[in-house]
């Protein structure tokens, strides 16, 4: 198969290929650190995705968040 047809493939079932990775990491983490590990790996990801998502969004995302939480200027 060339990369061109490789790529169309990858194009037509995007969600698909990349569903089931995801399940893939998830079962060789269960597999490898048991349930309780695994949920708890899951959940740190999803949190960083989280963070990842709205720092790329909001660059004074951070800032905001800490101004809210803490008195204002207390980190600075």
């Amino acid at each position: 198969m060339d990369k061109q047809k490789l790529y169309e493939v990858y194009r037509l079932h995007k969600g698909e290929i990349i569903g089931a990775a995801i399940g893939l990491s998830i079962a060789v983490i269960v597999l490898l650190l048991g349930v309780l590990k695994a949920l708890f790996v899951v959940i740190c990801v999803v949190f960083g995705y989280y963070i990842g998502k709205r720092l790329s969004q909001d660059k004074d995302y951070i800032k905001n968040l800490l101004d809210r939480i803490l008195p204002p200027g207390t980190y600075r």
